[in-house]
């Protein structure tokens, strides 16, 4: 009971930890969640959960970094391979060299094999936490896919090099020759096994697909398993389990690319399933992070031994030392790097919970029976140290980057267009991919949507940003106009007695809703209550036609007037400024006239045809959103670009709830 309360806990901080980085979006979410953990540590009757450093590798390291091999993209980590490959590389053993002596002659206290075995857990920087701080600080493309390739190689070398370094502690022997020699079997061994795992679960599930198993919750199970079975076996092998489950999400979006082996439905499952557990593990590393320092800081504080004053001192000093290592070697050696591009590269170097979860691995005993010399205070500078590097980067690099960054607006509105372009293809492709005989007309109804949309923007030119806030309040005055255009109709007909007092009430009802509707802002950020509202508009309109026939056919014949006069007094205030929002609700208009004429024709299969509509609608919808996603994810956009294509999407959600059938 006491782990699933735990658990529950550590959900609800990072939902907490997620709101508090709306209304506080300058403090990036890992130091939330970090300060979230160390609270629940705190308090009394506090939370307090041990890190298992094996179980921490496999259960949350194995699936990030699985993911991070299939959305890096291949061809931009080739062409940067010679930058990542010393990085990840040469620098992880230059740190472990010269870091590991200036920690020793800085503490003496600390052996020297030791002070190697810190600087090698000190090595590898942290994905997930570079990846949190890009989306904010906007670092150029070609420095965040540098940090990405890096993070996928780095945690492989620096952690083989800390159990070199551990060994040689413990048991007091060590071979260079030994150790270069093993260092390669481990990580070709690992890239090896993770290609070969990943391509026989692969070629498992093309078997099962050929047996007629298409279940896309089944086929996400499988790969949900692949990271941690294939680190599992990379690791009983004595190969590296990280740079094996790297190759394995290689591999997987090799498969993806090119061997098309998965459906639509398959593509939108992942994607949401991905989403939800990146989302998940992501805020769990850092609360876990959060929940360990307390108990460091306090081994050290209440020590005598230690000079507070002086530990903070050591923490500041190596963490300075890694930085200005990490600037020499970016700016010496990788080419075509100036002094502000080196500055952000080195002060991106962040480190994170894998550090911690190294230094925990570190044992308490030597092979000779004596304690592990200064565990405890290696186990402090490493925490320290994660809190420095995010504390600085999280200052330092927003100041840097919106120097460096010369984008101008017109190329921010240039990348919206463009990004909005790319959402709308991959929600027709995905139409097609659904499209079967029996929906064929529905999803050629969508597909005819979204390439008037493209029209639209085209028409619009990036300047004018599409549906943004002049032009919805261009179309909104258009609306309005249309309303009051079919309320002096309404009533036209009324005095007429071509419509009954009881339908007539019922019309303008509708029309108080789309007031209310056009006039609410909070509509475009909540769709879902909209919907539900819809819903329970339609069901009550249905309701009255199983009641009254006249009266429901009275409904149809009304709009359809009040339709074409809510045109006509459109036409009259149509102006060179306004005239693509004009055209766009007199569209609107026209649509529900066509759409009403053939309700008179095949009332049964229109209405099949309004539901396939909508479903297929639905699924691009979702399509576009995880799109957005992985654009963020990959570093293609920003936060608020991000948010921007969002609002646009909640924007086409709700102008198709507004076509519901009447």
């Amino acid at each position: 009971m006491e782990v699933f309360l735990a658990v529950i806990a550590l959900l609800v901080m990072i939902i907490i930890s997620n709101l508090l980085n709306r209304f506080v979006p300058l403090v990036p979410i890992p130091l939330i969640q970090i300060g979230l953990g160390m609270m629940a540590a705190i308090f009394p009757l506090g939370l307090h959960l041990r890190l298992e450093p094996e179980l921490f590798f496999i259960l949350f390291i194995a699936p990030l970094l699985f993911n991070d091999g299939k959305m890096t993209p291949r061809d931009e980590l080739w062409k940067l391979r010679v930058p990542i490959l010393l990085l990840a590389l040469g620098l992880v053993f230059v740190t472990v060299f010269i870091v590991g002596y200036f920690i020793h002659w800085m503490i003496p206290s600390i052996p020297l094999p030791a002070a190697f075995a810190l600087a090698a857990i000190l090595s590898p920087t942290d994905a997930v936490a570079v990846g949190s701080l890009a989306g904010r600080i906007h670092l150029p493309k070609k420095i965040m896919r540098l940090l990405e390739g890096e993070a996928l190689m780095n945690d492989a070398s620096g952690l083989v090099a800390f159990k070199f370094a551990i060994a040689a502690m413990v048991t007091g022997v060590f071979s260079l020759g030994h150790a270069i020699v093993n260092f390669f079997l481990v990580a070709v061994g690992g890239l090896v096994c993770g290609a070969v795992v990943a391509f026989l679960i692969i070629r498992m599930r093309l078997f099962i697909r050929r047996w007629g198993m298409e279940d896309a919750t089944f086929h996400m199970l499988l790969q949900i398993l692949t990271p941690f079975v294939t680190y599992f076996i990379a690791e009983e092998l004595k190969v590296s389990g990280i740079l094996a489950v790297v190759a394995a999400g290689i591999i997987h979006a090799i498969e993806r690319d090119y061997m098309e082996f998965s459906t639509a439905k398959m593509k939108v499952v992942a994607a949401s399933t991905w989403s939800f557990i990146l989302f998940i593990l992501n805020g769990l590393v850092f609360l876990l992070l959060g929940l360990q320092i307390p108990d460091v800081i306090h081994v050290i504080y209440v020590d005598t031994a230690f000079s507070n004053i002086l530990v903070f001192g050591y923490i500041v000093a190596v963490s300075l030392m890694l930085v200005f290592l990490r600037f020499v070697w970016v700016y010496l050696f990788l080419k075509k790097t100036d002094f502000t591009s080196s500055l952000l590269t080195a002060l991106s170097g962040v480190r994170g919970a894998v550090t911690l979860a190294g230094a925990f691995s570190i044992p308490y005993m030597l092979l000779d029976g004596s304690p592990f010399p200064q565990r405890s205070l290696i186990i402090f500078i490493a925490a320290g140290v994660i809190l420095f590097t995010l504390l600085t980067a999280s200052l330092l690099l927003p100041l840097l980057a919106k120097r460096d960054d010369g984008v101008g607006e017109e190329n921010i509105q240039l990348q919206e267009h463009e990004a909005k372009i790319q959402l709308i293809k991959a929600a027709i492709s995905s139409v097609k991919e659904e499209m079967t005989d029996e929906n064929r007309a529905a999803a050629h109804s969508v597909i005819s949507d979204y390439k008037k949309l493209m029209k639209l923007g085209a028409a619009l030119g990036y300047n004018d940003s599409w549906f943004g806030p002049d032009y919805r309040e261009m179309e909104n005055e258009a609306r309005m106009i249309g309303l009051q255009a079919e309320r002096e109709a309404l009533a036209q007909l009324l005095a007429k007695g071509e419509i009954s007092p009881e339908a007539e009430f019922q019309a303008q009802q509708m029309l108080n809703e789309m007031e209310l509707a056009i006039t609410n802002r909070v509509r475009l950020r909540l769709p879902v209550p909209i919907a539900l509202m819809k819903r329970i508009w339609a069901k009550w309109v249905k309701n009255q036609k199983t009641k009254s026939g006249s009266s429901a056919e009275m409904l149809r014949k009304a709009k359809v007037q009040t339709s074409r006069a809510a045109i006509d007094a459109i036409q009259q205030r149509i102006t060179d400024k306004n005239r693509t929002a004009a055209e766009t609700v007199i569209a609107h208009y026209q649509a529900i006239i066509d759409r009403l004429c053939r309700n008179q024709i095949q009332p049964h299969k229109l209405e099949l045809f309004h539901k396939q509509k909508r479903e297929i609608m639905f699924k691009a919808l979702q399509v576009e959103r995880n799109e957005v996603q992985l654009m963020f994810e990959q570093g293609d956009i920003s936060r608020e670009l991000a948010g921007s294509l969002r609002k646009f999407i909640n924007y086409m959600e709700s102008t198709s709830l507004e076509e519901e059938p009447i």
